[in-house]
């Protein structure tokens, strides 16, 4: 199962770098180009906001799923630090398949809707591209971002230390003064 695991990790872990760093490249190549030709020749590219939209959402949405599998998404944890090692180890694994539950059905619908996108034919103002294929990765994201949730919930199950991704260990709170009984 570990193996399992792993590759789909790894596999998540290329998809993703690859796509935010051509996405990244890509923003600050068209933004810059934009500015020199706005200062330098009096012109601005005509596409580039919108080219800069597009590719704002696709940092957003595998941006997600990165930080998930960095275990670096948001947690609220004001009840969660003053709880247990069981209780937030139990916390932990509810929250982590729940949030992956909840990707996964983001994603279900995410593509939903990118399909009415494609069935109406709707296409970019400025650069004419379908629009549909531009949103594909919002569904991607989502699903990736479950994928990790999911690969958290699954090391919880597995392990005694307490998962925040595939990993990504949380480190124990242990006050020495008290003993293992905060921990």
């Amino acid at each position: 199962m570990k193996n399992v695991l792993a590759k789909v990790n790894y596999v998540t872990a290329k998809i993703e770098k690859i796509i935010l760093s051509m996405s990244i490249l890509l923003m600050m190549l068209n933004t810059t180009a934009n500015a020199l030709g706005r200062y330098i020749f009096d012109q601005s590219i005509y596409f580039s906001e919108e080219l800069n939209q597009f590719l704002m959402v696709s940092v957003t949405f595998i941006g997600l799923a990165y930080a998930v599998r960095n275990g670096r998404n948001i947690r609220m944890t004001a009840i969660y630090d003053n709880l247990s090692h069981k209780k937030k180890k139990f916390l932990m694994i509810i929250i982590a398949i729940t949030t992956s539950m909840l990707m996964f059905l983001l994603a279900y619908e995410a593509y939903n809707y990118v399909m009415q996108l494609k069935e109406i034919n709707r296409l970019s103002p400025a650069l004419q591209v379908e629009v549909y294929l531009v949103y594909m990765i919002v569904p991607i994201g989502f699903l990736m971002a479950g994928i990790q949730f999911f690969i958290r919930f699954i090391q919880n199950l597995l392990h005694d230390e307490i998962y925040l991704s595939f990993d990504v260990i949380e480190e124990k709170d242990c006050d020495s003064t008290i003993g293992d009984q905060a921990c």
